[in-house]
C-alpha cells in the first residue's frame, strides 16, 4: 500500500540583514529545514529601506510573511495597525526566562507579547589599543584624558562621535538620571538630570574637546586614522574599522556626578507573528527554535549577533569574544526604546535643540523646553472626522463638468485636424498617453485623495479640508517659525529665484566666452562645464556636504589659507542657505549653457556684422541683437529650470538637512520630514504636494503666457 503524500507547511520568513549576519541567519534557516520536513520555511531578504512600510502596506492585505525579524520601538505602530499578533498561549510562559534581562519587556504592548527576542543592539565605548590602555572609567577621567590630548596634539581627540544625534546623547541623558518620557509617555526632557546632561556635552563642544559638527563618517575616520582614540558607537561599527586597527570595546563610562553608568537605548530584534499568518503554530515552533539557543550560537559565532538567548552564552567560544563581552555588560546599562507613539515624535525636535546647543545658539533649559512644546504639540488629538457625502458630490460635479469640458475640445479639436477620417495623430499619442494616465495622472489622484484623510498606525479617518485649513492658517507654528507653510514658502521661493538668476547669468555668460571662435581648445571646456551637470546630484550635493564642514572642509580649508576666519556653515541661514545655493548652482550652470549655445548656433552671423558695420558696439550687439534673440529659446529653459529647482529636494536634504533648525528647508523636504519623520502625517504631506502642483502649475501658466507674448 501506498502512503499518501504529505506536503510540508511552507512558512515566509522575511528580514533585513546583510553581510555576514544575512549568512548566519539564513544559515540558521536550513539548519531547520534540514532537521524538520514537516514545516519548511523560506527566508526572503528585503532592503532595510522600505522595510517596514512594505511590512504595513503587504500584511493587512495577506500579501506578506508568516514571520518577520522587526525592531521592537515599532512593535506599538504594528500592533495599532493590526500588522503582528499577541502570541499568548502559543508560547509557554516559563520558556521566556531563557532569555536575557531586558530583552523581553519591550516586546509587550498593552500587556501583550509580540515576539520571542532574538538579538538586541546598542551603543559601546570603541577604543583604539595603540593610544590607550584602559579606556576611562568616568566621565572625569573622560574629561581629564580630553583635555589632555587637544593639549598635546591639536586636532586630535580623545572622543568623536555624533554628538549632534539626540540617540547616542540619549546614553549622557540616561546617565544624568534623566528620562525621554515619563510614567505617562508624556516628554520629559527638560527636567534637571536632562539639563545638566545637555551642558556636560555643551562643555566638551565649547572647549573643542569634540570635533565640530560630527557626523558617522567624521568620528569613523578620525578613528581610522588615529586622530580619535575612542568613539561610541553599536555593532555595526565593526565593519566600518580600518584593516589593521587595533581596538578594544568596552561599556560607556559611569557619571561622575551621579554615579550612574551611562545608559543608551537599547534596540530588540524580534521575531514577530505577522497579523495573517496561515499556521501560527508552525510559525511559533520555527520562532521558539530561532529564538533558541541552537540558532543563537549560529547567529553570534557567525553573524557576531548579540544574541539574546542566555544559553548561547555559556559556549566557550562566545564567551570569550571580547567585543559580544562588552555589549552583553553594556546590557545591564540600557534603556529600551519607547514602543509608544510619542516617541515617534521625540526625534526631530530633540536633535534640533541638541544641535542649537552645541552651536551656542541656545542655553539648554531653553532649548529642551521648546523642544517639549513641539513634542506636546505634535501629539494632539486628530481632527474630529467629516462627511464625505457632500465631497463626493462636489468631485463628481466636477468630473462631469470636466469630461464635458474635455469632449468639447476633443471634438474641436478633431475638426481642426480634419475630422474623424484622421485618427493616425491620435493613435500615435495613445501610447505616451495612456503611460501618463497610469504614471502622473492616477498617482496625482491618490495623492490628492490622501490629502483628506487624516492617517493614524495605517488607519485613516475623512477630515476634508482639514489638513489644508491647518497649512494655510499655520496652526503647528507661528508665521515666523520655521516649521510655518508662509516661512518655508518664502525660503523656497527666494531658493528659486537665486537659484534660476545665477543659473541664466552664469549659463549665459559661459556660452558667450565659447562662441568665440578665437578661443582654443572650446571642446575640451564644453566637455569640462557639462561634467556637473552629467554626475548624479545626490552624489555632488554629498561632495559639496563634506566641502562645507566646518572642521575637515575645503572650503574652510581654502579660507585658512588666505588667513581668513572659517566658517560654521550650517550653524546660520544664511550660510547655511549660501552653501545650498552654491551647490545647486554648480549643478545648474550647465543645462542653462547647453541651451544658450544651441540658440546661439541658430543666430545668423550677418546681423551681428550688419550692426556692427552700422556703429554698436559689442554691448549694444548683445543688449539689442543677441539678447532678443536668446529670449524665446531661455524662457522656456527657465521655466523648465524654476520647476526643477522649486522642487530640488536632494541638495537641501543633503547639503544643509535644513539647518539650522529648519530654516533652509523647501516645501519639498518640508512635505518629506511631515510624512516620515514627524509621525507619519502622510495627508499632511499631501496636501502640502497638493499645494506644491497649484503653485506651480500657476507658475508654469503664467511663464508660458510671457513666451507666448514674446514669440
Amino acid at each position: 500500500m501506498i502512503a499518501p503524500l504529505v506536503l510540508a507547511t511552507q512558512l515566509v520568513v522575511w528580514h533585513s540583514y546583510r553581510a555576514d549576519e544575512q549568512r548566519a541567519f539564513e544559515a540558521c534557516v536550513q539548519e531547520w529545514n534540514r532537521a524538520h520536513h514537516d514545516v519548511h520555511v523560506e527566508a526572503l531578504a528585503l532592503p532595510h529601506d522600505g522595510y517596514a512600510s512594505k511590512l504595513e502596506a503587504a500584511i493587512p492585505r495577506g500579501n506578506g510573511p508568516d514571520l518577520f525579524v522587526g525592531s521592537h520601538d515599532a512593535l506599538g505602530d504594528w500592533a495599532r495597525a493590526g500588522v503582528v499578533t499577541p502570541i499568548e498561549g502559543l508560547v509557554p510562559a516559563g520558556s521566556l526566562t531563557q532569555f536575557l534581562d531586558g530583552t523581553v519587556a519591550p516586546l509587550r504592548v498593552g500587556g501583550h507579547l509580540y515576539g520571542l527576542p532574538l538579538a538586541f543592539k546598542t551603543i559601546v565605548l570603541f577604543y583604539r589599543t595603540d593610544l590607550i590602555a584602559t579606556p576611562p572609567a568616568n566621565t572625569d577621567e573622560l574629561m581629564k584624558l580630553a583635555r589632555a590630548t587637544r593639549a598635546a596634539s591639536p586636532g586630535h581627540y580623545a572622543l568623536a562621535y555624533e554628538a549632534g544625534d539626540f540617540f547616542y546623547h540619549a546614553a549622557w541623558l540616561h546617565g544624568f538620571g534623566g528620562h525621554i518620557l515619563d510614567a505617562h509617555d508624556r516628554p520629559a526632557l527638560s527636567s534637571e538630570p536632562s539639563v545638566a546632561a545637555l551642558a556636560f556635552v555643551r562643555t566638551m563642544a565649547d572647549e573643542e574637546l569634540l570635533p565640530s559638527e560630527s557626523t558617522s563618517v567624521v568620528a569613523t575616520q578620525l578613528f581610522n586614522d588615529g586622530r580619535a582614540a575612542m568613539t561610541i558607537k553599536g555593532p555595526w561599527f565593526l565593519g566600518d574599522i580600518a584593516q589593521g586597527v587595533p581596538f578594544g570595546v568596552a561599556p560607556l563610562p559611569v557619571v561622575s556626578s551621579t554615579g550612574q553608568r551611562a545608559a543608551p537605548l537599547v534596540t530588540v530584534e524580534a521575531l514577530l507573528l505577522a497579523a495573517r499568518a496561515h499556521d501560527p503554530k508552525a510559525a511559533l515552533a520555527f520562532g521558539a527554535w530561532l529564538a533558541g539557543p541552537e540558532s543563537a550560537r549560529i547567529r553570534a559565532t557567525r553573524g557576531r549577533q548579540t544574541v539574546a538567548a542566555r544559553a548561547a552564552w555559556d559556549d566557550p567560544e562566545i564567551a570569550a569574544d571580547p567585543i559580544l563581552a562588552a555589549f552583553r555588560t553594556q546590557l545591564s546599562s540600557t534603556v529600551a526604546t519607547a514602543n509608544v507613539p510619542a516617541m515617534n515624535q521625540v526625534w526631530e525636535p530633540a536633535n534640533e535643540a541638541l544641535r542649537k546647543v552645541l552651536r551656542g545658539a541656545a542655553e539648554p533649559r531653553a532649548a529642551l523646553g521648546a523642544a517639549e512644546r513641539k513634542i506636546l504639540e505634535a501629539l494632539r488629538p486628530p481632527p474630529p472626522p467629516v462627511r464625505a457625502m457632500p465631497y463626493a458630490f462636489a468631485l463628481a460635479l466636477a468630473g462631469v463638468g470636466a469630461a464635458i469640458w474635455t469632449l468639447r475640445r476633443g471634438r474641436a479639436r478633431l475638426a481642426a485636424v480634419g475630422g474623424p477620417g484622421h485618427g493616425a495623430p491620435w493613435a500615435y499619442l495613445a501610447p505616451a498617453a495612456t503611460a501618463m494616465l497610469v504614471l502622473v495622472f492616477v498617482p496625482f489622484v491618490v495623492g490628492a485623495g490622501m490629502s483628506l484623510f487624516w492617517h493614524d498606525a495605517g488607519h485613516w479617518t475623512f477630515i476634508g479640508l482639514r489638513n489644508f485649513t491647518d497649512i494655510l492658517s499655520s496652526r503647528d507654528a507661528p508665521i515666523t517659525d520655521p516649521l510655518s507653510f508662509y516661512f518655508t514658502l518664502a525660503v523656497t521661493a527666494l531658493w528659486t529665484v537665486a537659484n534660476v538668476t545665477l543659473h541664466v547669468v552664469i549659463g549665459v555668460t559661459l556660452a558667450l566666452l565659447l562662441r568665440d571662435p578665437m578661443l582654443r581648445l572650446r571642446g575640451v571646456y564644453r566637455v569640462l562645464l557639462i561634467v556637473p551637470w552629467a554626475v548624479p546630484n545626490y552624489i555632488t550635493a554629498l561632495i559639496w556636504k563634506g566641502m562645507f564642514h566646518r572642521q575637515f572642509g575645503a572650503v574652510n580649508g581654502i579660507l585658512v589659507a588666505l588667513h581668513l576666519t572659517p566658517v560654521a556653515w550650517f550653524s546660520r541661514f544664511w550660510t547655511s542657505f549660501t552653501a545650498n545655493v552654491v551647490t545647486n548652482v554648480w549643478l545648474g550652470f550647465p543645462f542653462m549653457m547647453v541651451v544658450t549655445l544651441g540658440a546661439l548656433s541658430r543666430i545668423p552671423k550677418e546681423l551681428e556684422e550688419a550692426a556692427a558695420l552700422d556703429g554698436a558696439s559689442r554691448w549694444q550687439r548683445l543688449r539689442y541683437v543677441i539678447l532678443p534673440l536668446l529670449r524665446p529659446a531661455l524662457l522656456p529653459s527657465v521655466l523648465l529650470g524654476a520647476i526643477w529647482t522649486f522642487n530640488m529636494f536632494n541638495i537641501v536634504f543633503f547639503v544643509s538637512g535644513g539647518e539650522p533648525d529648519g530654516a533652509t528647508d523647501i516645501l519639498v523636504s518640508q512635505a518629506y520630514r511631515w510624512a516620515f519623520t514627524r509621525g507619519h502625517r502622510y495627508g499632511y504631506a499631501a496636501a502640502y504636494a497638493v499645494i506644491i502642483f497649484i503653485i506651480l502649475g500657476v507658475q508654469t501658466m503664467l511663464t508660458q503666457r510671457r513666451t507666448e507674448e514674446a514669440t
